[in-house]
């Protein structure tokens, strides 16, 4: 029994807890005066996280380290002058799709996405560089002041080359791989709901450090699992065949999980085909004995086919009378010491069973309503200790185990299937990455999903195969960079992607059936580049909280007001994959958001009437382009119209 404290709470560990929820990378251990591990905060990485240049510090320290780390940290805090710039062309229903496709650099797509989707995502799946020596790092700057760093971030070439190789032959082999990974999971972990998971697909080279890292980033205390992802045995292999991948699963916030009664169970694989063939082994049946048989033959031959798990395959009994599939294996006796003792008879014999050294599982009245029920297995006589009948049709789920087999060799022969030749070597297999998404979410249908790392979207087709499995309408937003190929059709890994998506789409619309109207198959192409306002080096906040009389700006050359529209939804911290529709009001063309929640009028020339007319629908939130107005008097007049039409209307200008 535990003892009461009897002291007053400890508020160095409460504001230590308060600390962890918000930077668990800056907590730590130390030894405390008794010589007693305790919880404390590394100062030196919380002033980093409050800085806006690098902190160095010399004190060692139980943690992951690495030369660049800090400045790794100090990148993923730094602002940048950038924006997601539409592109139409590429899109798939632009106007009503709520997925998005991000090209660009995945930390700086992070960055943006951090106001409009901060705690509203439900599962990231990531499949980053295993760093096998082959790979490619982003070739992220770190030497240099914040401010240097938004700078340069509204400066650079949209096109500029962001990889560079990673070598074993590189002094930094391992540091770079981690400083890349190291900003980027930062910045992802705030996108996470508070009962979010993190998923992320690992090979051998980096899998010791990735856990090590999502301990630092995540907290070991919210480790999940390391699933390890068999995918076939190389017989040329010197010593062991290493066949295996990894995904290591960790939640935001395991104790909120708890809060939640969180349990997450997948369907049996193949229990709807095993019942049909049991009740046909039965129904045919020469005898009791010969069914046993057969059942345990088909049984034996799915499993090693792989139609069917040991989930179903250890139901190798058929009840007699019934002939309903079940097992004998369940243990009936108390865990431990000290549990119920009382007499059992057998069946037949009428004599006492053995009674278990730790006493029995239930009380007497539950042994005598199991046994009443045909729950209890018996021996052939009394020395024997009953065991518990389970049956398969109790129940249609499972939990799943850390341990699976797929070849993946199906994925790529299913891609070039769709693609009609090899784009893409090695792409994650779309079935394997539906079943975890669907367990890790409950089979919440209105999940959010991310993937930062996309490659050849094989998590938008996932998703798009869930919800046609079932009507859900999960979303997807995949991030991937414009690595270059050497392909007559395509010019990047990003273009593979959106061409996979678009037939993925077709495809699972032309196989949806009744559910196929209402599926969403469609997605935003988006493009990170520079901001679209003209010298100006403002962050996002200073551009939301600037007054509507404040906010003065240009606009660059060539940029459409589709291009402001998605920057100033950026800026405000809103859902880029909202429905867009385009008006026109008092002979101006005006971009409705989310059935007018926001409504904007980029025009050169905005009039009183244009004002009034978007004031009366009581938006929201209205903007306008600053030198839309003509002078000062005109821009001050707008706001005394919705002050006077719609005080609740939040108005800006850029």
């Amino acid at each position: 029994m535990d003892k009461l404290k009897m002291h007053s709470p400890d508020l160095t560990q409460r504001s230590i807890d308060a600390i962890a929820e918000l930077f668990p990378t800056v907590v730590t251990e130390t030894i405390d005066s008794n010589g007693e591990p305790v919880r404390a905060v590394d100062f030196d990485l919380l002033r980093q996280e409050l800085s806006d240049h690098i902190i160095e510090g010399p004190q060692e320290r139980y943690q992951l380290d690495w030369p660049g780390k800090r400045a790794a940290a100090f990148a993923a805090n730094a602002p940048i002058a950038k924006t997601l710039r539409p592109v139409r062309d590429e899109s798939v229903d632009f106007d009503t799709t709520r997925n998005l496709f991000i090209e660009g650099d995945n930390l700086e797509a992070l960055k943006l996405l951090q106001e409009s989707y901060l705690g509203k995502i439900n599962v990231i799946y990531i499949d980053p560089p295993y760093n096998t020596g082959n790979d490619f790092v982003y070739d992220d700057d770190f030497a240099e002041s914040s401010a240097d760093y938004l700078a340069r971030s509204g400066q650079k070439s949209e096109t500029g080359d962001r990889l560079i190789a990673n070598t074993e032959a590189n002094g930094r082999f391992h540091s770079d791989w981690l400083s890349m990974m190291y900003s980027r999971l930062k910045l992802a972990r705030g996108l996470l709901t508070d009962d979010g998971i993190m998923i992320a697909a690992i090979g051998d080279n980096e899998h010791a450090n990735l856990r090590l890292l999502l301990d630092q980033v995540f907290g070991a205390e919210n480790f999940i699992s390391n699933v390890v992802w068999q995918s076939g045995r190389k017989n040329d292999s010197r010593y062991v065949s290493n066949g295996a991948d990894y995904m290591l699963i960790y939640a935001k916030n395991a104790t909120r999980l708890g809060e939640l009664g969180v349990r997450w169970r997948e369907p049996k694989v193949g229990l709807d085909t095993a019942l049909a063939k049991a009740a046909s082994i039965w129904s045919t049946r020469p005898s009791d004995d010969v069914a046993s048989v057969q059942w345990k033959a088909w049984l034996k031959s799915k499993k090693a086919a792989g139609e069917i798990t040991d989930s179903v395959a250890r139901y190798d009994q058929l009840q007699s009378g019934t002939g309903r599939p079940m097992n004998t294996y369940h243990d009936i006796t108390w865990p431990g010491r000290g549990g119920p003792t009382y007499q059992v008879l057998h069946p037949k014999t009428g004599k006492p069973v053995t009674l278990p050294k730790t006493g029995w599982r239930y009380q007497k009245d539950e042994m005598d309503r199991r046994i009443a029920g045909g729950q209890i297995w018996f021996g052939p006589d009394e020395t024997a200790i009953p065991r518990g009948i389970r049956f398969l049709d109790e129940t249609s789920e499972q939990v799943a185990i850390s341990v699976f087999e797929q070849d993946r060799k199906a994925a790529s022969t299913d891609m070039r299937n769709l693609m009609g030749e090899i784009v893409f070597e090695n792409p994650k297999d779309r079935r394997v990455l539906a079943r975890w998404l669907r367990l890790v979410t409950g089979g919440a249908k209105d999940a959010v999903v991310l993937d930062f790392f996309a490659g050849s979207g094989s998590t938008g087709h996932a998703v798009m195969d869930l919800n046609a499995a079932d009507g859900g309408h999960r979303r997807y937003i995949l991030v991937q960079l414009d690595e270059a190929v050497d392909h007559p059709d395509y010019n990047s890994i990003a273009d593979i992607a959106r061409e996979r998506l678009r037939r993925a789409g077709a495809q699972v619309k032309q196989g949806g059936g009744l559910l196929s109207a209402d599926l969403d198959v469609g997605f935003r192409s988006l493009h990170v580049a520079t901001t679209s306002m003209a010298d100006t080096l403002a962050t996002a906040d200073d551009l939301v909280q600037n007054a509507l009389i404040e906010a003065i700006g240009s606009v660059k050359p060539g940029r459409t007001d589709e291009d402001l529209l998605f920057q100033v939804l950026l800026d405000w911290g809103l859902d880029v994959a909202e429905p867009i529709t385009v008006e026109d009001v008092g002979a101006r063309r005006v971009l409705s958001v989310a059935d007018g929640a926001l409504i904007a009028c980029f025009a050169d020339e905005v009039t009183d009437v244009v004002v009034r007319a978007i004031a009366a629908r009581h938006p929201l939130r209205a903007v306008f382009l600053d030198a839309g107005f003509a002078t000062d008097a005109a821009r001050i007049n707008a706001e005394q119209i919705f002050r006077e039409v719609s005080p609740e209307t939040e108005v800006r200008a850029i």
